[in-house]
């Protein structure tokens, strides 16, 4: 089968003759991909880490349609539209034990060790499997998957109805941030990135305040839309060295911080922006993966429901969709920052026909 599969650093590769997933386990589902999304994680492995095991098939936001199931599979039948929650635990480590499955000790993802979803079949255990309503598509339910991933950090916190929230860092992480933030009741919500581009398809997505950080510091432009007081929580989804310091100034006193971006960086906290941790009494949490108990978690139902209600919207996200033999060359362009992509969309069954990494986006021109 096709398939976009990692051997090293900066060396994906498209290949038709990857092995087409079978059942081996009563309980596997196999899943014919229709729709898979690049992850800001995908590209930091494919960048800078390398892979878990060379020539491992990459990939791990998808949704597709059932093609074959276990005997001891049961609720689940060829031809249902379903999601996939990608990440495997161990099932007896004390966090496992605990109720605490995203701090599993032996915690995996599909793409890692077990063969992805840059494919045009993949395959998990039925518990994986997540059902779709007829009127979420594909390409959106690619982003079940990182939408629980920000679910996740929302239910960690204290957030109330009425709560002013900031978002820092407005790429699919964030722009799910900004929708879930409404989700949970806030009352504003004030996007912050150095991209108008990416601020506007924010506005166009529920937030109230976009601030530009290169016209002046993001938290003196916080300060001054809340009267001097900060906002209830703020979301550092940017995985950046520089926000990762600069979040700690956006909250008032007593409020929270999430981690939800990963740097793969050292951080250096000015003593201004470390000094708010203390004299503001901040609760700093980090978030991590997208499943709680019982498995997978309540992330990946609500996230399907809020999807069906349409009050989470993706689709101004998705900047590309692409065939999977694009893949090596829209990864390289997307490090090297040569197209101008939000979210990266790969169809499996299609051709090479798109041209849009010739610099033709989907509902924009980059």
């Amino acid at each position: 089968m096709k398939a976009l599969n990692l051997y090293g650093i900066q060396d994906i590769r498209f290949e038709d003759n990857t092995p087409v997933p079978v059942i081996e386990n009563d309980d596997d589902v196999i899943i014919k991909v229709k729709s898979v999304g690049i992850c800001g994680s995908d590209t930091s492995r494919y960048k800078k880490l390398g892979p878990y095991i060379e020539g491992m098939t990459f990939g791990h936001e998808f949704a597709g349609e059932v093609t074959e199931v276990g005997p001891g599979v049961e609720g689940i039948k060829i031809g249902d539209r379903v999601a996939g929650c990608p990440a495997f635990v161990c099932g007896e480590c004390e966090y496992c034990r605990t109720g605490e499955p995203a701090r599993c000790e032996k915690l995996s993802v599909i793409g890692a060790r077990h063969p992805g979803a840059y494919a045009e079949y993949t395959k998990l255990p039925a518990t994986h499997i997540i059902p779709l309503p007829d009127n979420v598509d594909y390409d959106t339910a690619a982003l079940v998957e990182p939408s629980s991933v920000v679910a996740h950090g929302f239910y960690r916190t204290k957030i109330q109805p009425g709560s002013e929230v900031a978002i820092m860092g407005v790429g699919s992480i964030g722009l799910l941030a900004v929708q879930w933030a409404k989700i949970f009741g806030a009352k504003k919500v004030y996007a912050i990135d150095i991209d108008d581009t990416k601020l506007q398809i924010a506005k166009e997505l529920g937030a109230d305040v976009v601030i530009n950080s290169l016209e002046k510091p993001a938290h003196e432009q916080i300060l001054e839309y809340t009267n001097g007081r900060g906002v209830d929580l703020a979301i550092e989804s940017a995985g950046s060295p520089i926000t990762s310091s600069q979040v700690f100034a956006l909250p008032r006193k007593g409020g929270e911080v999430v981690f939800m971006g990963i740097p793969y960086a050292d951080i250096n906290i000015e003593r201004f922006y470390f000094e708010k941790i203390v004299r503001n009494e901040l609760t700093i949490y980090g978030s991590w993966n997208a499943i709680s108990a019982p498995f997978p978690g309540k992330e990946w139902i609500s996230t399907v429901h809020y999807m069906s209600t349409g009050q989470i919207n993706v689709k101004p996200m998705i900047s590309h969709k692409l065939s999977l033999q694009e893949g090596p060359e829209a990864f390289q362009k997307v490090i090297n920052r040569e197209i101008d992509s939000v979210k990266v969309i790969f169809h499996p069954e299609e051709t090479a026909v798109s041209g849009q990494l010739a610099g033709e986006a989907v509902g924009q021109e980059i």
